[in-house]
């Protein structure tokens, strides 16, 4: 019985290890955006340095289409201002993660202190 755990001990730790794979996947797609951003920042860098009459083609799916420059820089910076929001609703559940992750933690170790009084459990 000592090795055992107790079916609400069970419930947190499912909990606690589904906390923790929800942080990854954030982590993930935090990763993911910010690379986007550096690339988007790296391509708007390049457009500024080009003439006003300079050709050039963007990305449609697998095709390349020639555009102005003007509003080549608008479309990069509209979709750059989009990352970035999505970048702070990221952070922000990352943080709601991380406090959800570290109560559990908690929770869990109260709970094994108290269940652990008589002996330690492994």
């Amino acid at each position: 019985m000592a090795n055992e755990i107790p079916p609400q001990i069970q419930h947190q730790l499912a909990q606690l290890q589904q906390v923790q794979q929800q942080a990854q996947a954030l982590a993930t797609q935090k990763s993911q955006i910010t690379s986007a951003l550096n690339e988007m920042e790296m391509a708007l860098g390049e457009l500024e340095k080009l003439d006003n009459d300079a050709v050039i083609y963007r990305n449609v799916g697998q095709l390349l289409i020639k555009g102005e420059r003007e509003s080549v820089a608008e479309e990069l910076n509209e979709k750059k201002e989009t990352m970035e929001l999505r970048a702070r609703t990221l952070e922000r559940q990352e943080e709601r993660i991380h406090k959800r992750f570290q109560q559990l933690q908690d929770q869990l170790q109260s709970a094994l202190g108290g269940a652990g009084a008589g002996g330690e459990m492994v």
